[in-house]
């Protein structure tokens, strides 16, 4: 049976970053990844925006590894030449009856270490946005957006020039935890068995089920797992901004917020709908609700101006209705099982946090 030192399982953003700290760090590591290439989960389904980490509970890993992950992410883009601008994002008050939340959301930012939102009246809000309509906003220039796929290709290229190997194609079935590490049982073409010292468990979507075909991982270690499905729409045609334009977040989530990608295309999304099943498509339908969201801010938005765009699936480690988790990251001190961390919830803000979190993860896994 083949041994091996490292095994990273899953190659999405975080997969590829944890794999490129490994094997930066001189460790072997093998990527294992159950689709035909890399990033074409998850990964592949978000907005792309590198967010400043304003809206997450102050105490949370999800703020600490975003405020961390966002220097370390632009540091990152700007040494590899990876396209990705800092665009800025306003988060408007569409109503007078807002304002006390927008500074709320000014003294929350503050406390989870940003400190460099620019509170905005409608006049100068307007002088950046002419087309958007609010009573007053917040500025956060730390909000940019990136080339998520020009960023997994570096993370991979870095991984691979430091002895990473990736294995497409390769499932992980399940596995056993052994007192001589950790036995894995992965299918495809060529199945085959191997140990490995160390296990990353990295799989988005299937980190529940696979965790679950773990034997000797405790069964109670394992969260649950729900579908938090988000649709969005695109423009037919330019926006009228430059920069980024969200609403005061809603319990759900963020509200329908509007990004642009690197071309300047406007995307709006998304909204949420728990579903059972994985299914990516988007119900044309769902446009009107949309446009009625997107003219609290943009009431000039042509009719019939927005087209179904893409679907993505957040994989939410708690059931409908639920306070929202924060990123689960488990070690040894969590589950008992020395060389395996399991990465459960990553979903908004795990781009902008990735190479953070692939420090911390490892840090874990070293029982630190």
């Amino acid at each position: 049976m083949e041994k091996i030192n490292s095994v990273v399982i899953g190659a999405g953003v975080v997969g590829l970053a944890v794999a490129r700290c490994l094997a930066q760090s001189g460790r072997e590591v093998l990527i294992l990844e159950a689709a035909e290439t890399f990033g074409s989960g998850i990964s592949s389904r978000n907005s792309e925006v590198i967010h400043a980490g304003l809206h997450y509970s102050a105490d949370s890993l999800k703020t600490r590894l975003c405020v961390k992950g966002r220097d370390m992410l632009y540091a990152y883009c700007a040494e590899r030449n990876i396209a990705h601008r800092r665009c800025g994002k306003l988060i408007v008050a569409t109503h007078a009856g807002q304002l006390d939340r927008l500074d709320a959301t000014a003294t929350h930012a503050r406390s989870a270490g940003v400190h460099d939102l620019e509170r905005l009246d409608k006049r100068q809000a307007q002088a950046l946005e002419p087309a958007l309509e609010c009573h007053a906003a917040l500025y956060s220039p730390s909000t940019g957006i990136v080339d998520s796929h020009a960023l997994m290709l570096a993370l991979l290229g870095d991984a691979e020039r430091a002895g990473a190997v990736l294995a497409v194609k390769s499932p992980v079935l399940g596995g056993a935890v052994t007192t001589q590490g950790i036995l894995l049982e992965i299918g495809g073409s060529e199945p085959a068995q191997l140990r490995a010292g160390s296990v990353f468990l990295c799989a988005g979507l299937g980190a529940q089920p696979l965790a679950r075909a773990l034997r000797g991982l405790p069964p109670q270690s394992v969260p649950p797992l729900s579908y938090a499905k988000g649709n969005y729409f695109a423009l037919a045609g330019r926006a009228p901004f430059s920069h980024l334009i969200y609403p005061l977040p809603e319990a759900a989530g963020l509200g329908v917020h509007l990004t642009l990608d690197l071309a300047g295309q406007a995307r709006f999304g998304p909204d949420v709908e728990w579903v059972e099943q994985i299914d990516y498509r988007v119900d044309p339908r769902r446009a009107d609700q949309f446009c009625a969201a997107i003219r609290s801010y943009w009431p000039a938005l042509p009719d019939a101006a927005l087209v179904p765009a893409y679907a993505g699936i957040r994989p939410k480690p708690h059931v409908p209705g639920a306070a929202a988790c924060d990123f689960m990251i488990q070690g040894a001190a969590q589950h008992g099982v020395a060389g395996l961390v399991c990465c459960y919830g990553i979903e908004s803000p795990g781009l902008t946090s990735a190479l953070a979190l692939a420090e911390y993860a490892i840090e874990l896994g070293a029982g630190r």
